[in-house]
């Protein structure tokens, strides 16, 4: 059985989540939240990994999310660096840490995705773009893009629809296309599959080979027809990667073991690719473009 890598998580203790409860209080409540009964919290990061154990999953990613809120002009969810370090340092063989941005504090935020990166390992950024209500083109965004190139690691930005009272539009996967035009080195994740615009994710992915497909936040019994036909194509075998953004892992991937994948394509998916992309296998990083760079950062 392969050991999966989940792409997609969030910081996920009793405390945060109930802090994050009360701060969305008078958003709308995302409809994913409500048919699953809430997102998980656990107890302990023990209970959470006794539950990995269970489902067989290896490593799963914790981002330091970052959402505004387009109503009422907050942070809303601030995560904070050290919210994600007693994941990563207690248990750096279980999870990887992925650094925030904030856009409206450019100088501030490049500061600390440096030092998540450099001090603490992070392998990478993920961005939720739609409460700050600017395209993942914007201006405010290329410093970022500049700074992960600089350090050699990937953005992940949710793309497609958003489940908040945010404006969906600031997330089209077509936005990835410009921004592979002006950063053709940096490895890009569009996560949440880009629906309802899945052919504008595929389309960047089939022009670039920087650009990632991202199954996470939907289980897999759902994906379009398009995006389980990419799943089995010789182009996306390599470049699609698996997460759950908090739905229960072993019925996720109990529903990837029904798509009729072939095995090798099933373990590219699980494992594989998301290894490559953000080069967790050190070997891997010695074969990159910036080997000199990404092997002192290892």
């Amino acid at each position: 059985m392969t050991k999966a890598i989940d792409c997609m998580y969030y910081v996920a203790t009793r405390e945060f989540m109930e802090a994050w409860d009360k701060a969305k209080q008078g958003e709308l409540e995302c409809r994913m939240e409500k048919a699953i009964g809430g997102l998980p919290r656990y107890e302990s990061i023990e209970e959470m990994l006794g539950l990995m154990d269970r489902a067989g999953v290896e490593k799963v990613f914790i981002t330091q999310a970052k959402m505004w809120s387009y109503q009422r002009k907050w942070m809303y969810m601030d995560t904070k660096l050290e919210d994600v370090l007693p994941y990563t340092e207690r248990y750096p063989q279980r999870f990887v840490g992925l650094a925030g941005y904030d856009p409206f504090h450019i100088k501030e935020s490049l500061a600390e995705v440096e030092r998540a990166v450099l001090e603490h390992g992070f392998k990478g950024v993920y961005v939720h773009i739609y409460g700050f209500d600017i395209p993942l083109n914007d201006r405010k965004m290329y410093p970022l893009y500049a700074k992960c190139v600089e350090l050699d690691v990937p953005v992940s930005m949710q793309v497609g629809h958003v489940l908040e009272a945010m404006p969906s539009d600031c997330g089209r996967p077509l936005y990835l296309d410009r921004i592979a035009c002006d950063f053709p080195e940096l490895r890009m994740l569009g996560a949440h599959t880009g629906w309802p615009w899945v052919e504008e994710l595929i389309s960047a992915c089939y022009k670039w080979e920087n650009i990632w497909f991202g199954i996470d936040a939907w289980m897999p019994k759902y994906l379009t027809p398009q995006a389980v036909q990419f799943l089995k194509s010789r182009m996306g075998r390599d470049r699609c990667v698996w997460g759950t953004n908090g739905l229960p892992w072993d019925e996720s991937l109990k529903q990837v073991g029904e798509l009729g994948l072939k095995e090798d394509v099933e373990r590219k998916l699980l494992r594989e690719n998301v290894i490559e992309l953000f080069r967790l296998d050190p070997l891997a990083a010695k074969t990159a473009p910036a080997a000199a760079a990404a092997t002192g950062r290892q």
